[in-house]
This record gives C-alpha cells, structure tokens and sequence, in this order.
C-alpha cells in the first residue's frame, strides 16, 4: 500500500475506534461469547464452503497484493519501447535477454512467445488465454472474500438470536438479563464491522488491483504484438498512449504552425 494509504487508514481507524469510547467504556464492546459466535459461524461455515487450498490462494493473492506493487502503465510503454528499438537494431533473438531478466511475468511471457518464433495471432491468442483465466482466478479469490463478507452478519444476528433467547429464559432473574444483552447487540455489532471494515473492503481492493493488472497486460499484448510486426517506435508510442488518461501522455501539442508546414497549408 501506498504511504498516503496507510496514514489514511490509520486516521481513519482512530477515528472510529475513538467514536467507541466517546460515550462509554471501550471495555464494554468486548463480549467473548459474541465473538466465539461470530467467528466460530463464520469461519465454520467458510470450511465448509471452500477447500483450505482454496483458502490458502485467496490469503497469499490478498498479501501479495498489498505488499508487492505494480509498474505504472508510463514504465510498461517505456519498457515496450527500448524493447521496439533494440528489436530494430540488433533483431528479434535480442530480446532473449530481456526475457530472461524481466520481473515481470506476463512480459516474461510475451517475449519468449515472441522469441520462439510463434505468429503474431498465435502470440495473441495464448496471452488472450492468459489474461482470462488470469481473471478468472482473481475473480474466484474475490468470490471468496464476499462470501466471508456475507457469513459475517449472518452469524452475527445468530448471536443475537441467542442472547435474546438467554434473556427471555431468565425472565425473572436480572443477573440471568444483564449478561444476555452484552451477547445479544455486540454479536451483531462484530458481524457488521468484520464484513464491512475488513472482508469488503479486501474484495473491493483485489478487484481493483485485477483490473490495474488487466489494464497492464493488454498495453504489453498490444505492444509485444506491435514489435513482432516492427512497427515504428514512434507509432509504437502513439499507439500505447492510447491507453492512458490525457493527464499521462507525456507527448506535446502539435503547434498550430508545425500543422500548416507538414500539410503545405497556405491560409
């Protein structure tokens, strides 16, 4: 995560957990029988649900996801275009070097395609394959942390329900009363922040690191592509550029000037 992020969050933490102690106790949110329900339900159930290999790629994708981080799409194009000029000028093998180098993987992957000789809509369509179940497994560990997501409130009015049971069988008895209620409202309250604070928001992140990456491997398909047929750098650049929000383009406005001299225009 970027610096900016992690002071965010942690202001935004403080923030949250400092409305907790504002009006009461922070003591009196801890209520370990809610939170053997909650977290006994929901993880019981998620067992029940998914295979624990699955569990474990769902854990290592999340973590990785946070602590590696990925190339801008302005270093891909570059990177793409040094590989276009050095193709140029010492020839397609040339890049054997690169590929071997390369941290990235589908890169790596695109230019040993391109290496080994293979046709231009061969290239295309084995990193089309890739990108999609590429995606497809994103997908599937992001399915995962909604449905965590999903349990978490489900087993958190289960909580309830069972403080409220426990109050209504020892009517009579305000000792029996007090402890019931603790379990009944802070359950729900485990479930609500687990799901909406942690699970969510850590599906909301893979999906949009999925889509950055997707974004990543299509400007590297079109570029490796773009190299097979040894299209122009400069074309090259053009056409990657494409790609980026306007903000990005490092390339200038053509003066007005410059137009009416290349087209011999005379008004």
């Amino acid at each position: 995560m970027k610096n900016k992020n992690i002071i965010g969050l942690l202001a935004c933490t403080f923030l949250f957990c400092f409305g907790f102690t504002i009006n009461g106790n922070l003591s009196l949110y801890f209520n370990i029988s809610g939170l053997l329900i909650v977290f006994g339900g929901t993880f019981g159930a998620t067992l029940l649900s998914f295979k624990t290999e699955q569990l474990a790629i769902v854990f290592k994708v999340l973590r990785t996801a946070y602590r590696s981080k990925t190339k801008k799409e302005t270093e891909i194009i570059q990177i793409l275009i040094d590989l276009s000029i050095k193709s140029r000028i010492q020839g397609i093998l040339s890049l054997q070097d690169e590929e071997n180098e390369t941290s990235i993987l589908f890169l790596r992957r695109a230019l040993g395609c391109l290496v080994d000789g293979y046709q231009a809509d061969q290239i295309r369509d084995i990193l089309n394959t890739e990108m999609y179940f590429f995606k497809m497994r994103r997908e599937d560990s992001e399915r995962v942390l909604r449905t965590i997501a999903d349990f978490f409130p489900a087993f958190g009015i289960t909580g309830s329900v069972v403080g409220l049971i426990s109050m209504l069988g020892g009517i009579g008895d305000t000792s029996i009363i007090l402890k019931a209620v603790p379990i009944a409202l802070t359950s729900t309250l485990y479930g609500i922040v687990f799901s909406n604070f942690f699970f969510l928001p850590f599906a909301a992140f893979l999906r949009e690191r999925t889509n950055q990456e997707l974004l990543l491997q299509k400007i590297i398909l079109e570029g490796v592509i773009a190299i097979d047929s040894e299209l122009n750098s400069v074309i090259l650049k053009t056409k990657l550029e494409s790609f980026l929000t306007p903000s990005e383009r490092l390339e200038t406005l053509v003066s007005y000037n410059k137009i009416k001299e290349r087209f011999n225009i005379t008004v």
